[in-house]
């Protein structure tokens, strides 16, 4: 029943959001090969019926969700049924604004229409009822008479063309074959490409943050230096010359002399009143740079080792292993589709 079907065909997980239908989903299983049939999943919907019919679930919404799922709609129109209810052809007509390449319209139990001329009458009025309606009013319309041979009661002069219907089926599946092997090369060169980008922000955020710490260590440095001058300075200038020669030597007192020389006569440029508020400025200008180092210094996210690492695996996965099995997928693929001969 309905939740054995989702483990089955898990793509059919969206029905779940449709209150009640799942209830009413089956599933049977065909275990023949002809004619690709193991390729082929057929979800049968429920006929459409106008009136007070109700349904324990939203069946158009159901209908209309298939319909964006599938490859291939065929809409049956049964002459001894309701085939030209008005919610039957609403529904074809929302699905056909929608996916109109995708629409096939036959006349099931074309066998049980009567005479040659009973059939072209109902093909005429079905014909005619669509063509009321702009959404299925278009040039070229087509619709093949088709029926069970084996389930045929007498015999009928009528053209069963049920194979055209199966040759549609087998060109849908090839079309759709190729298209997925096609999309999983692609998909493959997607992911590699995302990696590689993913790599490279991490390469230029590497750069951007290696960038932001030099600028960072600079301010930090300079606002540390010159309070760290301005201290050794004051020292070297209130210490006894005698006591700074025996303590470090002459020529580290001259390496330290030369140094703060500067220093010292900047301090000596500045009058006596206004020591103290260049000592401010100063320390001010010194606190200035340390935040600026703090709020100027933005680090960007990097990788980690170990993401870098699940990185390149997948990457090597992708291009390698899945690369592979898909060539070897379409090597299969042609060799089915044509003679061994003519590759």
């Amino acid at each position: 029943m309905g939740n054995a079907t989702l483990h089955l065909y898990p793509y059919f997980q969206g029905l779940t959001e449709i209150e009640g239908v799942i209830d009413y989903v089956a599933t049977e299983i065909c275990t023949s090969k002809q004619k690709k049939f193991s390729l082929i999943t057929f979800v049968d919907t429920p006929g459409l019926v106008d009136g007070d019919m109700s349904y324990p679930f939203d069946v158009n919404n159901a209908i209309l969700w298939l319909g964006d799922l599938a490859d291939l709609i065929f809409v049956f129109f049964d002459p001894i049924g309701q085939a030209l209810c008005k919610r039957t052809l609403n529904i074809v007509e929302e699905i056909n604004h929608k996916h109109p390449d995708r629409m096939k319209f036959y006349l099931s139990k074309a066998d049980e229409a009567g005479h040659e001329s009973d059939r072209q009458r109902v093909l005429m009025q079905i014909v005619q009822e669509l063509c009321k309606r702009p959404g299925l009013n278009k040039c070229g319309f087509d619709m093949p008479t088709i029926f069970v041979p084996t389930l045929q009661q007498k015999s009928s002069r009528c053209a069963n063309q049920i194979e055209e219907a199966c040759k549609e089926i087998e060109k849908t599946i090839q079309h759709t074959i190729q298209n997925t092997l096609n999309s999983l090369e692609k998909d493959c060169e997607q992911i590699s490409d995302i990696i590689d980008s993913k790599l490279q922000q991490d390469a230029e955020a590497y750069s951007h943050n290696l960038r932001a710490k030099c600028r960072y260590g600079f301010f930090l440095l300079l606002g540390f230096l010159l309070p760290l001058l301005l201290a050794m300075a004051f020292l070297a200038g209130s210490l006894p010359k005698d006591l700074l020669l025996s303590t470090l030597g002459r020529d580290l007192t001259h390496a330290l002399d030369a140094y703060l020389s500067p220093v010292q006569q900047l301090a000596k440029a500045i009058p006596d009143d206004y020591h103290l508020e260049a000592l401010g400025g100063l320390l001010l200008f010194s606190l200035l740079l340390m935040l600026l180092a703090r709020f100027t210094t933005c680090l960007k996210s990097r990788l980690s080792k170990r993401e870098k690492r699940a990185l390149l695996s997948k990457k090597e996965y992708v291009q390698g292993h899945v690369k592979d099995v898909k060539k070897q997928l379409y090597t299969e693929y042609l060799q089915q589709s044509i003679s061994a001969y003519d590759l």
